[in-house]
């Protein structure tokens, strides 16, 4: 299978980045399975109901919260009618949403996606390490689904790190969000999980992990709320991950960074 995940989008321009290049991507990279993290894509911060159809209507097959899945509250009362975006599993019993979903190729072959959050630095949610290993118990990767994608929704690289080698040889990718800055420790772990500690964002790159850079800049300076941060307005650069898994196992045989227009180095793979 052939999986695009693309990083957090971050205000207009990166939603209009992803509406306007995500269609041609896919076709270049013959992509099975898109999901992408929409969390800041209003304004910075949440996602809106109408925001997500549109994402979902230019290719992506799944969309991922976090932290900021409540921002706008309409998704709270919305997310329910919405499938294919998910929000981490983690959160309390009854919260609105889920944390897993399940996508059905055109070709028969299925693939399961599941979103977890981090807690160091981050709100103190129920542990991502049981309530993955939890879910994960209901599949048999390469049998009741071909391909198993978790977004971790966290701050720390050190969380992150442990989370993929938890969870290695059991899932196909585990693929880190949040901090907005795509590392560049693309691999495949020894149990054969594809692995990436960060995937990016879908933004202006000429900012401060996709906000503008003078109202940023200036809490840092004098420790003091400044005005509203508001997302910078430059050309998006898309950033992701692309990877190939193999439909008995399940496991990765593949991955690679992906890096589309913009400021930041260009990384296509060939197909």
């Amino acid at each position: 299978m052939k999986i695009l995940f693309l990083g957090d989008i971050v205000g207009r321009t990166g939603r209009d980045g992803v509406v306007a290049k995500l269609p041609g991507l896919r076709a270049q990279l013959r992509a099975d399975l898109v999901i992408i993290n929409g969390e800041n894509a209003s304004h910075g911060f949440g996602l809106g109901p109408d925001m997500a159809r549109e994402i979902l209507a230019a290719g992506a097959d799944v969309i991922t919260l976090g932290n900021h899945s409540w921002d706008r509250k309409e998704m709270i009362g919305g997310i329910n009618d919405l499938p294919r975006v998910i929000r981490p599993l983690n959160y309390p019993p009854g919260t609105p949403g889920q944390g897993v979903t399940n996508v059905e190729l055109a070709d028969g072959r299925k693939a399961t996606v599941m979103q977890a959050m981090g807690r160091l630095y981050m709100d103190p949610l129920d542990c991502p390490f049981r309530g993955t290993a939890i879910e994960l118990a209901k599949y048999k990767l390469g049998v009741t689904t071909q391909a198993i994608v978790i977004d971790f929704h966290a701050e720390a690289t050190s969380e992150k790190m442990g989370f993929g080698h938890s969870f290695d040889g059991q899932v196909s990718f585990v693929v880190g969000t949040h901090t907005h800055c795509p590392t560049a420790d693309c691999q495949i772990l020894p149990g054969g999980t594809a692995y990436q500690t960060d995937a990016g964002m879908c933004g202006d790159y000429d900012s401060v992990i996709g906000m503008s850079k003078q109202g940023a800049t200036t809490r840092f300076w004098h420790k003091m709320p400044s005005e509203r941060l508001h997302p910078a307005d430059g050309e998006a650069t898309l950033c992701g991950t692309y990877v190939e898994t193999n439909d008995t196992t399940g496991l990765a045989t593949r991955i690679e960074a992906v890096r589309l227009g913009g400021r930041l180095s260009q990384s296509i793979p060939i197909v």
